[in-house]
Protein backbone atom coordinates (compact mmCIF):
# COMPACT_ATOMS: atom_id res chain seq x y z
CA UNK A 1 0.00 0.00 0.00
CA UNK A 2 1.56 2.93 -1.31
CA UNK A 3 -0.48 5.87 0.64
CA UNK A 4 0.42 5.49 4.31
CA UNK A 5 -2.18 7.63 5.64
CA UNK A 6 -4.63 5.26 4.46
CA UNK A 7 -2.44 2.81 5.74
CA UNK A 8 -2.57 4.72 8.75
CA UNK A 9 -6.41 4.22 9.23
CA UNK A 10 -6.78 0.92 7.50
CA UNK A 11 -3.93 -0.63 9.94
CA UNK A 12 -5.81 1.54 13.03
CA UNK A 13 -9.14 -0.42 12.07
CA UNK A 14 -7.75 -3.79 12.24
CA UNK A 15 -6.06 -2.81 15.44
CA UNK A 16 -9.39 -2.31 16.69
CA UNK A 17 -11.31 -5.06 14.51
CA UNK A 18 -9.16 -7.99 15.07
CA UNK A 19 -9.52 -8.18 18.86
CA UNK A 20 -13.36 -7.39 18.76
CA UNK A 21 -13.34 -10.16 16.43
CA UNK A 22 -11.62 -11.96 18.61
CA UNK A 23 -14.20 -11.41 21.42
CA UNK A 24 -16.90 -12.18 20.16
CA UNK A 25 -16.05 -16.42 20.42
CA UNK A 26 -16.41 -15.90 23.99
CA UNK A 27 -19.73 -14.87 23.87
CA UNK A 28 -23.15 -16.86 23.26
CA UNK A 29 -25.41 -15.81 21.46
CA UNK A 30 -27.47 -13.93 23.92
CA UNK A 31 -24.40 -12.07 25.02
CA UNK A 32 -23.30 -13.91 28.43
CA UNK A 33 -19.44 -14.23 28.71
CA UNK A 34 -18.44 -17.67 28.78
CA UNK A 35 -15.36 -17.45 30.18
CA UNK A 36 -14.27 -15.76 33.62
CA UNK A 37 -13.72 -12.00 33.04
CA UNK A 38 -10.27 -11.44 34.26
CA UNK A 39 -9.19 -14.12 31.72
CA UNK A 40 -11.15 -12.73 29.10
CA UNK A 41 -9.73 -9.24 29.51
CA UNK A 42 -6.10 -10.65 29.96
CA UNK A 43 -6.66 -12.98 26.33
CA UNK A 44 -7.62 -9.83 24.89
CA UNK A 45 -4.63 -7.67 25.86
CA UNK A 46 -2.83 -10.36 24.30
CA UNK A 47 -4.77 -10.50 21.54
CA UNK A 48 -4.65 -7.08 20.65
CA UNK A 49 -0.69 -6.88 21.46
CA UNK A 50 0.58 -9.65 19.09
CA UNK A 51 -2.29 -8.08 16.71
CA UNK A 52 -0.83 -4.31 17.30
CA UNK A 53 2.80 -5.70 17.07
CA UNK A 54 2.31 -7.46 13.40
CA UNK A 55 0.71 -4.24 12.32
CA UNK A 56 3.44 -1.84 13.47
CA UNK A 57 6.12 -4.45 11.83
CA UNK A 58 4.07 -4.25 9.16
CA UNK A 59 3.46 -0.15 9.00
CA UNK A 60 7.27 0.83 9.66
CA UNK A 61 8.30 -1.74 7.05
CA UNK A 62 8.18 0.95 4.64
CA UNK A 63 9.02 4.19 6.65
CA UNK A 64 12.19 5.39 5.90
CA UNK A 65 12.36 8.57 7.49
CA UNK A 66 11.02 10.96 11.17
CA UNK A 67 10.12 7.35 12.51
CA UNK A 68 9.53 9.53 15.92
CA UNK A 69 6.96 11.72 14.31
CA UNK A 70 5.67 8.79 12.61
CA UNK A 71 5.53 6.89 16.08
CA UNK A 72 3.75 10.01 17.48
CA UNK A 73 1.17 9.97 14.58
CA UNK A 74 0.29 6.52 14.46
CA UNK A 75 -0.13 6.14 17.93
CA UNK A 76 -2.47 8.71 18.45
CA UNK A 77 -4.65 7.91 14.92
CA UNK A 78 -5.00 4.30 16.16
CA UNK A 79 -5.82 5.48 19.70
CA UNK A 80 -8.61 7.47 18.86
CA UNK A 81 -9.92 5.35 16.26
CA UNK A 82 -10.05 2.72 19.32
CA UNK A 83 -11.42 5.32 21.42
CA UNK A 84 -14.28 5.98 18.63
CA UNK A 85 -15.25 2.51 17.82
CA UNK A 86 -15.44 1.49 21.47
CA UNK A 87 -17.88 4.60 21.76
CA UNK A 88 -19.90 3.64 18.70
CA UNK A 89 -19.85 -0.22 18.54
CA UNK A 90 -18.87 -1.19 22.29
CA UNK A 91 -20.48 0.81 24.49
CA UNK A 92 -23.72 0.49 22.90
CA UNK A 93 -23.62 -3.12 22.25
CA UNK A 94 -22.48 -3.49 26.54
CA UNK A 95 -24.82 -0.62 27.72
CA UNK A 96 -21.82 0.73 29.85
CA UNK A 97 -21.58 4.05 31.03
CA UNK A 98 -19.01 6.15 29.94
CA UNK A 99 -17.25 6.50 33.27
CA UNK A 100 -17.13 2.77 33.58
CA UNK A 101 -15.88 2.29 29.61
CA UNK A 102 -12.72 4.78 30.49
CA UNK A 103 -12.08 3.44 33.54
CA UNK A 104 -12.44 -0.71 32.36
CA UNK A 105 -10.98 -0.87 29.02
CA UNK A 106 -10.47 2.84 27.39
CA UNK A 107 -7.64 3.28 29.58
CA UNK A 108 -6.05 0.92 28.25
CA UNK A 109 -5.97 2.66 25.15
CA UNK A 110 -3.09 4.34 26.16
CA UNK A 111 -0.54 1.47 25.55
CA UNK A 112 -0.95 2.42 21.58
CA UNK A 113 0.62 5.74 21.56
CA UNK A 114 3.23 3.96 24.22
CA UNK A 115 4.29 1.19 21.61
CA UNK A 116 4.24 3.42 18.42
CA UNK A 117 6.74 6.48 19.97
CA UNK A 118 8.89 3.70 21.33
CA UNK A 119 9.48 1.87 18.03
CA UNK A 120 9.79 5.17 16.43
CA UNK A 121 12.29 6.01 19.02
CA UNK A 122 14.27 2.98 19.08
CA UNK A 123 14.22 3.01 14.30
CA UNK A 124 15.35 6.87 14.82
CA UNK A 125 18.52 6.08 17.55
CA UNK A 126 19.10 3.00 15.12
CA UNK A 127 19.40 5.43 12.18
Amino acid sequence: MKNKYLKNIIYGFLSWLIPFVASLFFYTKEGVLIVDIFLFKSIMIVVGSISAGFLLVSYFKNINAEYYKEGIVVGFTWFAINILLDLLILVQMSGMSITDYFSQIGLRYIVIPVMTITIGAALKNKK
